[in-house]
């Protein structure tokens, strides 16, 4: 599965249209949840009748798509199913009880409901929402794909305006040349990466970069925000969206960074490991919150893993205990802080760079460990792996290609 992403030209009334369409599919998602609250034994198929209840009993509920509905019952039951299993496997923490949702960005069709033009330019959504024809602005083209490939498309509002992202079946593994090389990866705050070769790749470090005029735009958006206005006035919401857009820049430079670094590494390597990191309870430390979601630890991987399926490389996620601490030499345990950014071995003299000899020491468990737990660590999916769900936040849930 492979996503391609244009943005939409249209009319105002084709935009409101298409915000009107994104209620519904949030009303029907979380009429979908309380559903399932409110009954037992309630499965992904009862939730999918339970959206032609909802057709006939609001008149709205009935003008968007059919199949549209059902894609918003299993966004609900994805939620649900997640929570299953959490509760399954004895997650620690909060399992993760599924929530109602107040600010969706996105609708998804599936296979009905749309009818691309003739020569792919244009898409035409046929429900009774009056979205009307849209003029898709993008490179990407479409010509090389059939209209069966195509499982899904969504409509999706960002900061910087409206787009359509189409989910097409098609196999995305090209064969390559095989380098002979291995590398062992140590993603940080000081430095993006430090590889075992000895090379270090600086941290850009765009949030913090443009954390100045993100405060300032913040600000001037406060001034004008009025308490207990209802609505509020558009010099607010014109605030709110310039905003918006600053965070949307730094999140694309960000994610582009993280694509080209990825990109890069599995060109030039066969087997790759990196460390398998919970940036969710990493970024729980409040103060390194800031800098570890700056470094995108989580995009990157995503890209490294699904660069590694496209050209037919090994990506080894391993765990991370004690690779900062061990030495890559005699593998003596020496106990540093953070503050310590040399690694000097008392036991054989070995001295290196902290994160140059953790990346030695993934790179060896790396190794070690595709010879019999497979190519990734423990037996986990991968984020690459095909899913046929779209999640509602503008990101694709388990698929081949991270969104363009």
């Amino acid at each position: 599965m492979i996503v391609f992403e244009f943005k939409v030209k249209a009319k105002l009334t084709q935009y409101a249209a298409i915000d009107e369409a994104i209620r519904t599919a949030q009303f029907v998602q979380n009429k979908c949840l309380r559903y399932w609250m409110d009954n037992q034994g309630i499965n992904k198929y009862d939730l999918n009748k339970y959206c032609s209840v909802l057709a006939k009993e609001f008149s709205f509920a009935s003008e968007l798509n059919s199949q549209a509905r059902q894609a918003s019952a299993e966004r609900a039951w994805s939620a649900i199913s997640r929570f299953y299993e959490n509760c399954r496997n004895k997650t620690k923490g909060k399992k993760g009880f599924p929530k109602f949702k107040k600010n969706c960005r996105s609708v998804e069709y599936k296979t009905s409901g749309w009818k691309l033009s003739e020569n792919r330019k244009a898409i035409a959504f046929t429900d009774k929402k009056g979205i009307g024809r849209l003029n898709l602005k993008g490179t990407y083209d479409l010509n090389f794909y059939q209209l069966g490939q195509i499982k899904r498309v969504r409509l999706v509002r960002r900061a910087d305006g409206y787009y359509v992202q189409f989910a097409v079946k098609t196999d995305v593994q090209i064969k390559t040349q095989p380098t002979g090389r291995a590398i062992g990866l140590d993603l940080g705050i000081k430095y993006f990466l430090a590889d075992s070769n000895g090379h270090t790749e600086e941290s850009p470090k765009f949030y913090r970069q443009s954390e100045k005029q993100l405060n300032r735009a913040n600000r001037k958006k406060s001034k004008k925000y009025r308490k207990g206005a209802k609505p509020q006035s558009k010099n607010y919401h014109k605030a709110r969206k310039r905003y918006a857009r600053k965070h949307l820049r730094v999140s694309r430079q960000r994610k582009e960074y993280c694509k080209r670094v990825a990109y890069s590494v599995i060109q030039s390597n066969d087997l790759v490991a990196y460390e398998d990191l919970n940036v969710k309870g990493l970024v729980r430390n409040r103060h390194l919150s800031k800098s570890i979601s700056d470094a995108g630890w989580s995009t990157f991987r995503q890209w490294l893993e699904y660069f590694g399926h496209k050209y037919g490389k090994v990506t080894v996620a391993v765990p991370p205990h004690y690779t900062s601490q061990d030495c890559p030499k005699c593998h003596h345990r020496v106990k540093k802080s953070l503050s310590q950014r040399t690694h000097v071995c008392d036991n054989c003299g070995y001295v290196e760079d902290r994160d140059i000899a953790a990346s030695l020491n993934i790179l060896q468990k790396g190794l070690s460990t595709v010879g019999h737990t497979g190519t990734y660590a423990w037996g986990d999916t991968p984020s690459w792996s095909v899913g046929t769900i779209l999640l509602a936040n503008g990101e694709s849930e388990k698929k081949v290609s991270p969104a363009f």
